[in-house]
């Protein structure tokens, strides 16, 4: 799928747009074409003489050629008790990983505490946010000066008729903040909450399939555009009602996206409830986020429009990403075919606990054994 033709994200940059020129110019050149270049009056000259006759065969033994699997997977993830409470210190004894319910070994494990954090804010301003999206500049800006340390980076992109790059990558709460400020509700009748019923301004279209809440476009160039080349732990933080109106791509596209890119969506459910006029049929926002959540190692909370449990929300996600493991292994599946392959991580509070006693593992559903030119 060549999502470049298709969706559509603004990106600022110029550094961004002259390397998607250069790269439409060397596709655009064929490749007989390239080949028939004439060579830098730099290069060494070309030599015509007939190759060298081979070596005469010795009674040696034939060398061997020494395959090495580098397809490394690595897990990140999070581990509470039955109260919900995190835990710490676990240890490579504490925990066991399946792959299509095939156990693997595990090469590394370890807390991810220090590691750097690569983090996308996906802001939804379309019309049904227009009550609390000041809610979500205010508490969004103080979650990212306390997470963000001087070796993490984040951007921030905002989502409603279009999808556009309101700060690209940064190190600096400060710059997210200001860009966070200047955030405005945007719909088919423009800034503001007017606008067509369904475009933009909430869950219930009066016909057609209109362009609004472009949500999935929104995940899915977040992961394939940005965060598919970071390396690390990487999360996406999306503050929306969930509904999605007129996106090119799909739910399933949008995760998978997001899967390939080993990419933890955090999703938190806040809206204006009085935007919807009191009709509810047809509403599954809660359930596409938390499908999108779950898929990939996050969660879903509910903040309703209440600015407390909002704070209290960002404060979890907080503790989350500074209580993190990494579990890392070679799949005994060594071959890299693209192929979907199912994960399950489990944990004991103690090495020879009963599995009655086990723990609550957060972690991504799957992967893509993808070759290692398409990671």
């Amino acid at each position: 799928m060549q999502m470049n033709q298709q969706v559509r994200l603004n990106l600022p940059a110029k550094s961004f747009v002259a390397f998607l020129a250069m790269l439409a110019i060397c596709a655009a050149v064929p490749a007989s074409l390239r080949a028939q270049l004439a060579p830098s009056p730099d290069d060494a000259p070309i030599s015509h003489a007939p190759p060298p006759r081979p070596e005469p065969e010795s009674n040696d033994e034939p060398l061997t050629t020494l395959k090495v699997n580098v397809n490394l997977v690595s897990l990140y993830f999070t581990v509470k008790d039955k109260s919900g409470m995190l835990v710490p210190h676990l240890s490579k004894d504490n925990c066991s990983v399946a792959e299509d319910k095939e156990s693997q070994k595990l090469k590394n494990f370890q807390a991810e505490t220090n590691q750097p954090l690569t983090l996308g804010i996906l802001l939804d301003t379309s019309g049904s946010q227009q009550e609390v999206l000041p809610l979500e500049q205010d508490f969004g800006s103080q979650f990212l000066a306390r997470v963000l340390k001087s070796k993490d980076e984040a951007f921030l992109i905002s989502f409603d008729v279009d999808v556009d790059m309101l700060q690209d990558y940064t190190s600096s709460p400060r710059q997210l903040e200001r860009a966070m400020r200047k955030a405005e509700i945007n719909t088919a009748g423009g800034n503001g909450g007017a606008g067509i019923p369904g475009a933009g301004t909430g869950p219930v279209p009066i016909h057609g399939d209109p362009k609004g809440t472009l949500l999935y476009d929104a995940v899915y160039l977040a992961s394939n555009e940005k965060l598919s080349k970071e390396t690390g732990r990487k999360a996406i933080i999306i503050l929306s009602d969930g509904q999605d109106q007129g996106s090119r791509v799909k739910i399933a596209a949008a995760i998978e996206a997001a899967q390939k890119a080993n990419v933890i969506i955090y999703g938190i459910l806040i809206a204006d409830r009085g935007a919807y006029g009191g009709f509810t049929f047809g509403y599954n926002g809660d359930f596409a986020m938390k499908k999108m959540a779950d898929e990939t190692g996050g969660r879903l909370i509910d903040v309703g429009n209440n600015g407390k449990k909002l704070e209290a929300a960002f404060r979890q996600i907080e503790e989350e990403l500074r209580t993190q493991y990494v579990a890392s292994y070679t799949p005994a599946n060594d071959k890299a075919d693209g192929t979907y392959r199912k994960i399950a991580v489990s944990c004991k509070a103690s090495t020879g606990a009963s599995p009655t006693e086990d723990l609550k593992v957060q972690v991504r559903k799957g992967y893509y054994a993808l070759p290692p030119d398409e990671k």
